[in-house]
């Protein structure tokens, strides 16, 4: 196994996909965390200044004191995580569009072994790319939040464990994708419509017109952005445990803004989106144990 894994790393670091979408990353991370930071670091005239005196007086704050960085942070980590997900594509697609699928099962002693390399590999450069994020993430926030808005040390680490775990299992569910498509083009396209702009719509036009405010927790991006982004709507009582006062209205606006409307909570995010990278993976794991290489 360690051979294969070896080999398997080699492979990735002879070519130029986990760098070529690493600077992606880094770029979208920052400049997303950058810009929403400047939208939030004026709280008060971002949500309306009665909403804003609501949930102070919930929260028992001072305006100037709320944790704003966090809805930063997590807008630019979310969309930072697209990237290794699609990096996940390559693992197998990319092998398929290569030609070099058969050697790779050959070489090594079965199928499940192969593809067990991959996983363990993967999911290496999935926590790779969830501490870049989470770091490029945080310095765009900090150039652009007041210091007494931050996330406090133990915040910072659960927003860390959180990016990691949310990029980790991204970079699983594009393994999964790939190994059913076969197809990098097809796998990355699709991924990009759905993930960037079917999702969204369907999440919008459910919340404004059936009043279905959760949907978004439960679709396969908006449970990945929910891992980190509830931590961001926790912090404000619009997720997790909801403050006795807070209206539907605002706990959605709040999970909006940490970019993770319709979320429940970090972990609930974390087993949702867990189980649809499960079921990918495993339908990719179980058709390429079965398909024909030659």
């Amino acid at each position: 196994m360690g051979n294969l894994i070896k080999a398997e790393l080699r492979k990735t670091l002879t070519t130029k996909s986990w760098w070529g979408l690493l600077i992606p990353a880094v770029v979208f991370s920052f400049g997303f965390a950058f810009g929403w930071g400047n939208v939030v670091n004026e709280f008060g005239d971002y949500l309306g200044s009665s909403d804003a005196r609501t949930l102070t007086s919930i929260l028992g704050l001072d305006p100037d004191a709320l944790p704003v960085g966090l809805l930063a942070m997590a807008h630019g980590i979310n969309i930072g995580t697209i990237f290794p997900m699609i990096f996940g594509v390559f693992a197998l697609a990319g092998e398929y569009g290569k030609k070099t699928i058969s050697t790779t099962f050959l070489t090594a002693p079965n199928r499940g072994a192969a593809l067990t390399a991959k996983m363990v590999t993967y999911i290496g450069w999935g926590v790779l790319y969830g501490v870049v994020n989470v770091l490029f993430a945080s310095l765009g926030t900090v150039l652009t939040v007041d210091g007494a808005r931050m996330p406090d040390t133990g915040q910072f680490i659960g927003v860390l464990g959180a990016g990691v775990l949310a990029t980790t299992l991204a970079t699983l569910f594009g393994i999964g994708v790939g190994a059913m498509w076969r197809s990098v083009t097809g796998s990355v396209i699709t991924l990009m419509i759905y993930m960037l702009i079917v999702e969204n719509i369907l999440i919008i036009v459910a919340y404004a017109s059936l009043d279905l405010d959760w949907l978004g927790g439960v679709l396969p991006n908006g449970a990945a952005n929910g891992i980190v982004g509830a931590i961001g709507a926790e912090a404000f009582g619009a997720a997790g445990v909801t403050l006795p006062g807070l209206d539907a209205q605002l706990q959605w606006s709040l999970q909006f803004a940490a970019g993770a409307p319709g979320a429940f909570s970090w972990w609930a995010s974390a087993l949702i989106f867990g189980g649809w990278t499960l079921a990918f993976f495993g339908t990719g794991w179980f058709v390429n144990q079965r398909r024909d290489i030659t």
